[in-house]
């Protein structure tokens, strides 16, 4: 399948940036985005008007553990702060790596960065239940003294040693929405939402406060997607095309799924909460708000999934697609 060019809400994994263990410096993180910025100034090419999201666990993990590092001379970073720092950062490598392919293309094009914030309730059951690992791993002696020190929530984290756990709040409502529709308006390709955007609560008066928890990228993006009532959803992951079983000996790569299919294989289990069960529960939300269609796929292969040539397609019930 394929559609035609419109507005397209693409989210791009902060894991996307970290090539590997030796390649996690700022310059190789840029040359990775300045890589995906290539496939999606492409699709900018071709016709399509593009938000652009992105994860940011990595880069909000190194935030941290320089804070922890630094603890004996210089203040803490709160986490809403450190997703406003990777906000502005990861934003900046997006705009630099477009700015220079618009450029070489010829495009008269300019990207802008949004720092946004997400609001979320402040009643919420996840801040009654922290699961989300954020900063470095510990032992569990320091886990426990970091505990009682600072009121943080510490876990066992897959066997790997201790770590921080922060509540992942479901995204309710984007602060900026306004602006990012007037920059798309102006002809901008908009850079927002950034690693699900920086948590925020209403007090009993109405202002914003921060705080410390952590929203699902993905989650985030359908919010934006189904707010701008975008045409397209995609999500730019390490994988050309979602599988069941994946990594079995049965497994089975698939083109098209509709929502009551997609549905079924996440109760099934065939979608893991740790990768690609949140993508498929962002995917479906978007659905189920009036999307027309979404795309799982790797950067590379975004020009050609749009082709309809690879690539996952999600679409509703009974949809009229080609």
């Amino acid at each position: 399948m394929r559609l035609e060019p419109g507005l397209a809400v693409v989210a791009v994994g902060g894991n996307s940036l970290i090539k590997g263990p030796d390649r996690m410096t700022v310059p190789d993180q840029y040359e990775a985005a300045r890589e995906t910025m290539v496939h999606i100034a492409e699709m900018i090419a071709q016709g399509w008007r593009v938000v652009i999201t992105h994860g940011n666990g990595p880069q909000v993990g190194f935030i941290l553990r320089r804070s922890e590092l630094a603890l004996h001379e210089l203040h803490p970073v709160p986490l809403d702060a450190a997703d406003a720092d990777t906000q502005g950062a990861i934003g900046y490598m997006f705009q630099k790596a477009l700015y220079n392919e618009f450029r070489r293309r010829g495009m008269n094009q300019l990207a802008v960065t949004v720092v946004t914030q997400v609001l979320v309730d402040r009643n919420d059951p996840a801040f009654q239940n922290p699961t989300k690992p954020i900063g470095s791993w510990m032992d569990e002696e320091t886990a426990r003294r970091r505990a009682a020190e600072q009121g943080w929530v510490v876990r066992e984290d897959a066997g790997r040693g201790w770590r921080r756990v922060v509540p992942s709040p479901r995204p309710q409502r984007i602060i900026e929405l306004a602006a990012i529709q007037a920059l798309l308006q102006d002809g901008f390709v908009v850079i927002a939402v950034g690693g699900g955007g920086i948590p925020v609560v209403e007090d009993e008066e109405g202002n914003l406060v921060g705080v410390e928890a952590v929203i699902d990228k993905d989650l985030a993006s359908a919010l934006l997607a189904i707010e701008l009532h975008a045409d397209l959803f995609l999500i730019s992951t390490a994988v050309e095309k979602v599988a069941l079983n994946y990594g079995k000996p049965n497994q089975r790569w698939l083109d098209r799924l509709t929502a009551s299919e997609a549905r079924r294989y996440l109760a099934e289990g065939h979608f893991p909460p740790g990768s690609m069960g949140p993508k498929i529960e962002a995917i479906l939300q978007y659905l189920e708000h009036g999307g027309k269609a979404a795309l799982i796929t790797d950067p590379p292969h975004i020009p050609a999934a749009l082709r309809g040539e690879t690539g996952t397609w999600f679409i509703p019930e009974n949809a009229s697609v080609v």
